[in-house]
């Protein structure tokens, strides 16, 4: 499977894959080389970086909040130096800001969430990725999951990939992350840490039918600012 594959190419990452080779509605594969997604690139030995730059990636899209990024930082801006590395938080300026706005949503929903209530946020990072170099670009949070999973979704959506191919990439992140994160977390119990990995596929179907009802994924992300250009180019990047 093209996550097992991504895997041989970063060694440190557990839940790292190109968005590449999905189905899509008309008969058709997503395209390689352009989109990846992560978790931690903190993670990365030298080894690891070195399997970044051999695959290709030319730019990094940091989606962590501040501290995240302060407490774990990114090797990438000193060890690969002719990579472009930008940090653009999704979910607000901090994390504390994000809780206050939202507060909890069931893991089924919380794309919902977000897509209802970080409008500007989500500009701003589809805005970056449609204005990149064709390059490879990775986008990343911390367990690469929810945060790039949704980013993940909106991209697939807009590449017509399957709703079953959308939500299997979601899902899948829960699987690559369960057994590491046991041994990582053992301390803070068993059934908290396979909550905290879970990544229901409902929940990415549950984003695609709110898309339905904006009027499909290009509709709303009309409605949150994206120009008819910015939204091609996105498209683009997955589709030939």
């Amino acid at each position: 499977m093209q996550e097992q594959s991504q895997a041989l190419h970063f060694p440190d990452l557990l839940n790292a894959r190109d968005l590449g080779g999905y189905p899509t509605t008309d008969g058709a594969h997503t395209r390689w080389r352009s989109l990846l997604r992560a978790d931690d690139l903190s993670q990365l030995s030298e080894l690891g970086l070195q399997a970044l730059s051999d695959y290709g990636v030319r730019t990094i899209l940091d989606l962590r909040w501040p501290e995240e990024a302060a407490r774990h930082p990114s090797p990438v801006p000193a060890r690969l130096p002719r990579l472009r590395y930008t940090r653009i938080s999704l979910l607000t300026h901090a994390e504390d800001e994000w809780r206050l706005r939202l507060g909890e949503a069931a893991k089924e929903l919380w794309k919902c969430e977000v897509l209802e209530h970080a409008r500007a946020e989500l500009r701003h990072v589809l805005s970056f990725i449609a204005a990149a170099p064709p390059e490879p670009l990775l986008f990343h949070c911390v367990a690469g999951k929810d945060r790039t999973g949704l980013i993940a979704a909106l991209l697939l959506a807009l590449a017509d990939a399957t709703p079953q191919a959308i939500a299997r990439d979601y899902s899948v992140s829960g699987e690559n992350l369960q057994e590491a994160y046991l041994r990582r977390y053992a301390d803070s119990g068993r059934d908290r840490v396979l909550e905290a990995v879970r990544c229901p596929e409902q929940g990415a179907y549950n984003m695609l039918a709110f898309l339905e009802r904006a009027g499909g994924v290009r509709s709303y992300l009309g409605q949150i600012g994206l120009s008819s250009q910015e939204i091609a180019r996105l498209r683009a990047r997955l589709r030939d």
